[in-house]
């Protein structure tokens, strides 16, 4: 989890939520992608990220496979159901729609566990130079223990160039 935005109970201004809107517009003309508008209508927007993260962590403290099922139920709620994932009471909402236990997800929302590991999260991905999202990582670890890593990408790009920065870095 890399988080864009700390905790925050502002309200997001409007300049952020015009860059954003613009950004859901780059993404959708570029790949597809579908928004639901809508979200900027019915919910007060917040720009914080962190909530959603530690949210991804404590799912997957109940199991492996529940934190890539959260993240992509948050990912669902947020654009195309036009819920907002820096509210917790819509995260919390989410770990019950995905078979979690609510009680236990609430609980360790807040938890020293969930907070340290998500510091530990953030500290890889600023070692790594991260500053945007999506970005893709290559690593290797061989046999005796050496570590191999390159960027692939900061940012959208076709899977062709994905494709050939893999190849430059692993040959």
């Amino acid at each position: 989890m890399g988080g864009l935005a700390p905790d925050s109970h502002e309200p997001m201004d409007a300049q952020t939520q015009a860059y954003v809107q613009n950004a859901w517009r780059a993404v959708a003309e570029r790949t597809g992608a579908k928004f639901n508008y809508q979200f900027w209508d019915v919910c007060e927007p917040r720009r914080s990220t962190y909530p959603a993260c530690r949210a991804v962590i404590s799912a997957g403290l109940q199991s492996t496979s529940a934190r890539t099922r959260y993240f992509e139920a948050v990912q669902q709620a947020y654009y195309l159901e036009a819920r907002d994932p820096s509210h917790t009471a819509t995260l919390i909402a989410l770990a019950g729609e995905i078979g979690l236990d609510s009680a236990q997800f609430q609980k360790d929302l807040d938890s020293f566990t969930v907070q340290e590991a998500f510091g530990e999260e953030l500290a890889q991905v600023r070692a790594f130079g991260v500053t945007g999202f999506p970005t893709v990582f290559w690593h290797q670890q061989d046999a005796i223990g050496g570590d191999r890593t390159g960027l692939l990408s900061a940012g959208f790009v076709d899977v062709n160039i994905l494709r050939e920065n893999w190849l430059r870095l692993t040959n």
